[in-house]
């Protein structure tokens, strides 16, 4: 059987990603072991829109929108998270804090 990717592992993490609440791309890179592919994760999560992944989940380490423009529409991303309960002003996630979820704390 294939050992799966980098890419494969990126989008098992955020799948487990629970509904209402954000990561960082840096929070999966650091689970996966490769705490500096923050970048990495960022291409996975780009790539990843074809395939039922939440990657509207997963923003930068402060909580900002920086995927939003690989999104169908301006404020699609922006508008999947309010769905969900999380507000975003000015493409910031307010109360970042509040809704991180941290997969090393959650996942082991």
């Amino acid at each position: 059987m294939e050992e799966p990717n980098f890419f494969d592992k990126v989008y098992e993490v955020a799948k487990r990603i629970p509904y209402g609440r954000v990561t960082s791309y840096g929070a999966i890179a650091k689970y996966l072991g490769a705490a500096r592919s923050a970048r990495m994760v960022g291409w996975a999560m780009n790539k990843s829109l074809a395939k039922d992944i939440p990657a509207h989940r997963v923003v930068n380490r402060v909580g900002l929108l920086t995927g939003k423009q690989h999104f169908d529409g301006t404020n699609l991303m922006q508008q999947l998270l309010e769905n969900e309960g999380i507000k975003v002003v000015d493409n910031q996630i307010v109360d970042f804090k509040k809704h991180f979820w941290d997969p090393a704390l959650e996942l082991g």
